[in-house]
């Protein structure tokens, strides 16, 4: 009996058999079986491919917080090396967020007109270049000055990464997408924790700095060469507020948005010193207890994506937030109580990073789902502006509360500020 192969046909198989019938033999070709055909499923690389541009873009956003963050880490070796108080150091913090909001708009402008790729290479470069900055700064007036450049260096970072994002995530999965392009912001926030502190405790601090300029800069010729981008109207143009002015939903969020903002950066720029000043730790132990909320944050603003995919929409985004928010409602309370126990405050602030930190993913994808593709980066202009506008004013007022009252003083501060936030997101989540 003849095989597959002898048959002359490879792809199948037959079997050959002989039937003699009044002398005449009827030869006939049976099919048994044939294998399984084999294509290539275009919707799967399709969505690999848009998986691999969200994979890009979050390593975009780790590397500009990697840089941007990299002061927030530096507190207290800023504080050592300039001999300042704890309110100057609030002022320095809040200069970098003065130059991030100030050039917030130009920048959302440029993303809605040119696309994202060329706004977000000049962006890494340039925040590449204000990092050495810092570090070289021979005064505090030109640390200040130093700061604003940093922040005004980082302000293609929110408009131009959820374009990308927006326009590369896979279909259902916008909230996830946005989520892990949100954990780029605490992951490069923790590893700044992690090398701004490491690096002081055995070399000179301004080397710090120096390392994470290189790895920035390294990464934007990467991403010149393998993102695409989406492109945009071809002119960069004043934003049109007319159909966010009147988007009720949109403005409610903004306005939680700048209490939200006032509790992260009000957390973020005092996390290092508390550990020092109230808890009696070094500095090295304050930037490991920083880089621990941003991991939770990281983790957080994952689950905190699917579940919002899982419930959907806009409603869907703001009700996973409120439950983070409220939760960090109690946590800060617990701080303005008074904490003793280093390993309670630990858990305490793990509670931060998942409630606070990780609350910003949903926050951004419930902005997305108020407003038109079109209006992507003017919506996130004005998200971000709101928050830097809230961290503009907490830090300084922090450390004034600090220094004349105490730590206690300046928690209930975020308290407030975190109750107010969500008290709106009810609002925004009945009315989305």
């Amino acid at each position: 009996m003849p095989t597959a192969s002898e048959t002359g046909n490879p792809g199948r198989f037959f079997r050959l058999f002989s039937n003699k019938k009044n002398s005449t033999t009827v030869a006939a070709v049976v099919k048994l079986t044939a294998p399984p055909r084999v294509d290539f499923d275009e919707e799967y690389i399709f969505v690999s491919k848009n998986w691999r541009s969200v994979a890009t873009v979050t390593g975009w956003q780790t590397a500009a917080s990697l840089c941007y963050y990299s002061i927030f880490a530096a507190t207290g070796v800023v504080r050592d090396a300039f001999s300042l108080s704890a309110s100057s150091v609030g002022f320095f913090l809040t200069a970098a967020l003065f130059g991030y909001t100030l050039a917030l708009f130009p920048s959302g402008a440029a993303v809605d007109g040119y696309g994202e790729k060329r706004v977000m290479i000049v962006g890494l470069a340039g925040l590449a270049v204000a990092t050495v900055g810092v570090s070289v700064a021979t005064s505090y007036a030109w640390l200040l000055v130093a700061g604003v450049a940093l922040g005004a260096a980082y302000s293609s970072a929110m408009p131009a990464s959820n374009r990308g994002i927006i326009a590369s995530a896979p279909d259902g999965r916008r909230n996830l997408a946005m989520g892990l392009k949100q954990v780029g912001v605490t992951a490069g926030s923790g590893v700044a924790s992690l090398v701004i502190t490491g690096v002081a405790a055995v070399a000179a601090w301004q080397l710090g700095f120096w390392v994470i300029a290189v790895l920035a800069g390294g990464y934007a010729l990467g991403f010149a060469t393998v993102y695409g981008g989406s492109s945009g109207h071809g002119r960069m143009s004043r934003p049109d507020f007319s159909e966010l002015r009147s988007n009720g939903p949109y403005l409610l969020l903004v306005a939680a948005g700048f209490f939200l903002g006032a509790s992260i950066f009000g957390m973020l720029g005092y996390v290092v010193l508390y550990v020092v000043d109230g808890l009696g730790k070094t500095t090295a132990i304050g930037g490991i207890v920083l880089a621990l909320t941003q991991v939770m944050g990281s983790a957080a603003r994952v689950g905190a994506g699917t579940a919002a995919d899982r419930l959907g929409g806009a409603r869907g985004s703001a009700t996973v937030a409120l439950v983070q928010i409220a939760g960090g409602v109690v946590l800060f309370a617990a701080l303005a109580a008074g904490i003793s126990s280093f390993p309670l405050a630990l858990v305490v602030f793990a509670g931060l990073g998942l409630s606070i930190y990780g609350s910003t993913g949903v926050f951004y994808s419930c902005l997305s789902s108020l407003v038109d593709g079109d209006d992507i980066g003017a919506a996130t202009a004005g998200g971000q502006t709101a928050i830097n506008v809230g961290g503009l004013i907490a830090p300084p007022v922090f450390g004034l509360l600090v220094e004349r009252s105490g730590y206690g003083t300046g928690w209930e501060l975020l308290a407030g500020s975190t109750c107010v936030a969500a008290i709106l997101l009810v609002v925004v989540r009945r009315s989305a």
